[in-house]
């Protein structure tokens, strides 16, 4: 059953086009204006049909507000112009009015259709321990490795995914398999960092007994466990070369040969390969085989880290925060007000771990029935992190508290405590004093966030944005 806004601001019109949609089964919602409308928060819908004439602001105004909710203009001026106008702001398609009912009960088919065509569903993912978990976040990016999953899973092809630590990348393969042919068979996943450089091709193809010292019987390596299945590994950049040869051998050919052995044998593995390396630059400096990356690169999968997912992030918390709360009987435990803003602005280095490691830390130290930002034991200061938008060493001030006030009751906050007018306080001292020499960009890059929560801190404290800022020669 779809959820769809009626703004109108003619009374007979809405009344007459809510009822013609609920008796096909949608949920219907009214608003005569675009403020009414936004006090009825339009994302929450899954389409917006808007007259292009109300009082006010045009309809048009929402389609950039609803976003990313499909808008729908309505005009009783049936003319190429304001059709062709209405599209271009994004729109997702225009009726005439008087409208026929068929004609627009087929557009809204059409439009919903659409829009849950395009809007990937996070997969389930069975644990180890029989678990069932669904993958978190619905961020733009998110979406695209939702869709990438649904697509490559069943396609039986080589997967290389891409990521920084800690953001999820043996979820995402365990979600390949288990929607891939394979899912009945072996998932074998190996960690190629963690084993030694002299062990793992041991590990992974095997050796015969007396193959070499301490070799005192025969051993199946990790590949050929894996036949009929899907052969996971992760931080494939860590693979020394000769292994890498041997792996090349697999992918090419399919076969494997045991250390110590003329035999070879066949076997059928789908590979799938992490790394949080950039194994094209890797292969220019002869660190990884270039032919082995191309045979790996068949389907890549991008997972952003958790920085760059906005929303998301406290979504995850939630989630992460309540399997805490059950493995310590803590239940009951929710985030203060002030721990949420700490744990939206944080720009997570180690990303789902370290987030996951914090509510752990805020779970055991909690004293009352809150989590405040000292129980997460955050570092005072940003750290290093792998990617170029890291943030400023000054000032000196951190983003992320140590010390949150413990007046709060009940959840409720009398207003910002200390460790918040420090955060604000940082972010504006620092746009202030470097908003003349970079542009929006740069800016957002230091401070580890995206344009657009720059642009939202910005309108919240008051901070006017500078009119062609200087840059510096080259």
């Amino acid at each position: 059953m779809s959820r769809i806004l009626i703004v109108e601001d003619e009374a007979i019109i809405r009344s007459a086009l809510r009822r013609l949609l609920e008796r096909h089964d949608h949920t219907v919602s009214e608003a005569g204006a675009v403020s009414e409308a936004l006090d009825l928060d339009p994302q929450r819908f899954d389409l917006v049909i808007s007259d292009l004439r109300l009082p006010g602001e045009p309809g048009t105004e929402l389609i950039s507000r609803a976003a990313p909710v499909p808008v729908l203009i309505m005009t009783s001026y049936a003319s190429m112009r304001s059709a062709v106008e209405a599209l271009k702001l994004g729109a997702v398609d225009y009726v005439a009015k008087p409208f026929d009912h068929d004609e627009l009960l087929e557009t809204v088919a059409r439009v919903l259709h659409r829009q849950a065509t395009h809007r990937a569903e996070p997969p389930d993912i069975t644990e180890p321990g029989g678990q069932r978990q669904t993958m978190i976040g619905s961020c733009p990016a998110m979406q695209a490795v939702y869709t990438r999953i649904r697509k490559s899973a069943p396609a039986d092809v080589t997967v290389l995914i891409q990521g920084e630590s800690g953001t999820g990348k043996e979820l995402v393969a365990r979600a390949i398999h288990q929607q891939s042919k394979r899912t009945d068979a072996a998932l074998v996943c190996v960690n190629c960092a963690a084993i030694p450089e002299t062990l793992i091709e041991s590990e992974l193809f095997g050796h015969e007994k007396g193959a070499f010292t301490g070799a005192s019987a025969a051993r199946t390596g990790l590949v050929e466990a894996a036949d009929g299945g899907t052969l996971f590994l992760d931080e494939i950049g860590e693979l020394p070369l000769d292994a890498q040869a041997r792996l090349l051998r697999v992918l090419q050919e399919g076969e494997i040969r045991k250390i110590g052995s003329v035999e070879t044998r066949h076997v059928d593995v789908r590979l799938i390969a992490a790394t949080h390396r950039d194994l094209r630059a890797l292969s220019k400096t002869g660190e990884f085989r270039l032919d082995l990356y191309y045979r790996l690169n068949v389907m890549q999968i991008d997972l952003p880290p958790l920085r760059d997912r906005e929303d998301d992030i406290l979504e995850i918390a939630d989630v992460l925060l309540d399997k805490a709360c059950r493995r310590h009987d803590r239940e009951g435990l929710r985030l203060s007000r002030a721990t949420r803003r700490v744990i939206r602005d944080f720009p997570w280095p180690g990303n789902v771990r370290e987030l996951e490691n914090a509510l752990e830390r805020g779970v055991i130290l909690a004293e009352g029935h809150l989590i405040h930002p000292d129980d997460l034991g955050l570092s005072p200061g940003p750290e290093p992190r792998p990617s170029p938008a890291t943030r400023p060493a000054e000032p000196s001030s951190p983003p992320s508290g140590t010390s949150a006030s413990r007046g709060e009751a009940d959840g409720e906050e009398p207003g910002l405590d200390e460790e918040d007018l420090s955060l604000e306080d940082y972010f504006q001292h620092f746009v202030l004093e470097h908003q003349d020499q970079m542009s929006e960009t740069e800016l957002a890059q230091k401070l580890g966030i995206s344009r657009k929560c720059l642009w939202e801190r910005r309108q919240r404290l008051g901070i006017p944005r500078k009119k062609g800022p200087r840059r510096s020669a080259g």
